[in-house]
């Protein structure tokens, strides 16, 4: 039986996005003294790895990708913006970066959850190892607050 691959679909997709908004956000932190730009790059450099790991995972069942779409994009570089204008203070990017990372850990334990009778192990050991990895720094921005 082929699996349906929805748990690296999901990996795939919250990765693309993480990265796109991470992105977006040290471009507005561009020039400013901030000491968490060293963590935002460590957990982009992450979701690269998972978003590369997940494609890997999709190209080996002949599955494609799933994009984010242009709307939910524009949307976070909006929100992006305004955030970091009205305070680009650590703790308020950290508490940005901690709903947006409990956003996803939500989302794959669902998926998760929903898929576990149809998932291969490779399928299930990866999103356990991006819940450990989404966890990990999302404790490691309280720090931040």
């Amino acid at each position: 039986m082929k699996e349906n691959k929805e748990i690296a679909k999901n990996i795939y997709k919250n990765s693309e996005m993480a990265i796109y908004t991470l992105k977006r956000l040290l471009k507005e932190l561009e020039g400013k003294d901030n000491k968490i730009k060293n963590t935002i790059i460590e957990i982009n450099n992450e979701y690269h790895d998972y978003l590369n790991k997940s494609k890997k995972l999709l190209h080996k069942e002949k599955q494609s990708c799933p994009k984010n779409t242009l709307i939910s994009k524009m949307g976070a570089k909006m929100g992006i913006t305004k955030e970091v204008t009205d305070d680009n203070s650590d703790s308020s990017i950290a508490s940005m970066l901690i709903k947006g990372i409990s956003t996803g850990i939500i989302d794959i334990t669902k998926i998760l959850k929903d898929n576990k009778n149809t998932a291969d192990k490779k399928e299930v050991k990866l999103a356990s190892d991006f819940l450990k990895f989404q966890d990990k720094y999302s404790n490691e921005l309280n720090k931040f607050l």
